[in-house]
């Protein structure tokens, strides 16, 4: 951030602390750090010149991992600041970072070293929550990693968001889903989140729906017998549809553009592995972009209302 560009922030906090706002909703509204607002608040204009002039020579908090942040963006110019906090806080558990210093520090090597910043479109998502343990949303995705040697591998993958606390369940596949591999991934998401929704939306996928005729759904063999047994309600919507499925929409998103690009394949088993740590600590404990809350706190309390059945065995 420039000097100018720092007064900016500078006279913006002022004028919001003027209006009342206290110092978290200061930080929501300029989506930056609380310690920021803090520093800013507490400055009077002589103290912040001051410090304007000490930053031009003070080490910066991320500078350790210039070399390392820096040889990121030149391999991969497609890294979004939250994919870099993501990898620092996997490869070296950084601590007392949050996402508006890396930006800051990101966009700086971006200009110091003429890397382009791609900006990708933000996908539609209902704004209504339904109530806690209604819904969860369920979807297929796929994607190509590059193993060590350089080769490429096509690896898909099972999302399920519930719809109220956003908090999600991720499953890997080295191989194509089939009907059987659907349903032991249903009992794992359960197993993962303690109880199930009463309600699951999906895609018209062939392995759940063989046709639906004037609003009738013929369900898969397989699936409609664990259906039965679950007894959960099934709401089958419309492909590319975002007013159904927005939320499970931006799920297969995010998992591709923060815990996907640019990650080695080793394992199938090593990647899910990794795709759980990444759920723990970015997927449901990072502030949702829609909700403004992390997801894991609410399910802290969602998880009370999900439906709780003894486990259901997978070959019928």
């Amino acid at each position: 951030m420039t000097v100018s560009e720092r007064w900016k922030m500078y006279h913006k906090i002022q004028s919001l602390k003027e209006m009342g706002l206290n110092v978290s909703q200061i930080a929501r509204k300029l989506d930056i750090c609380r310690n920021t607002v803090y520093v800013y608040l507490n400055a009077t204009p002589e103290d912040f010149e001051r410090l304007n002039q000490s930053s031009q020579t003070r080490r910066k908090k991320l500078d350790k991992y210039k070399k390392e942040i820096t040889n990121w963006l030149k391999e991969y110019p497609d890294l979004s600041a939250a994919q870099v906090l993501d990898w620092l806080l996997e490869k070296h558990s950084v601590s007392n970072v949050c996402e508006g210093t890396v930006r800051n520090y990101v966009n700086f090597l971006r200009k110091e070293h003429d890397i382009p910043k791609l900006i990708f479109k933000r996908q539609y998502e209902a704004v209504e929550d339904p109530p806690m343990g209604q819904q969860a949303q369920v979807d297929f995705g796929e994607t190509k990693l590059l193993d060590p040697s350089g080769q490429s591998v096509r690896l898909y993958f099972l999302a399920f968001v519930l719809a109220h606390s956003r908090y999600k369940y991720v499953e890997w596949l080295a191989r194509p889903f089939t009907t059987r591999d659907l349903i032991q991934a249903h009992e794992n998401a359960f197993e993962y989140y303690g109880g199930m929704p009463k309600e699951i939306v999906y895609d018209q996928d062939h392995l759940v729906l063989v046709s639906e005729n004037h609003g009738d759904l013929i369900l898969t063999k397989e699936f409609a017998q664990y259906k039965d047994k679950r007894r959960f309600k099934i709401y089958m919507c419309r492909k590319q549809d975002p007013q159904t499925k927005g939320r499970i929409e931006n799920v297969i998103g995010f998992v591709k553009k923060n815990f996907v690009r640019n990650r080695i394949f080793n394992h199938i088993d090593k990647l899910n592995e990794e795709c759980r740590a990444w759920l723990e600590r970015t997927g449901n404990g990072k502030m949702h972009n829609t909700t403004k809350k992390i997801p894991a706190q609410v399910f802290s309390e969602e998880r009370r209302h999900l439906v709780v059945h003894p486990v259901v065995k997978t070959h019928f």
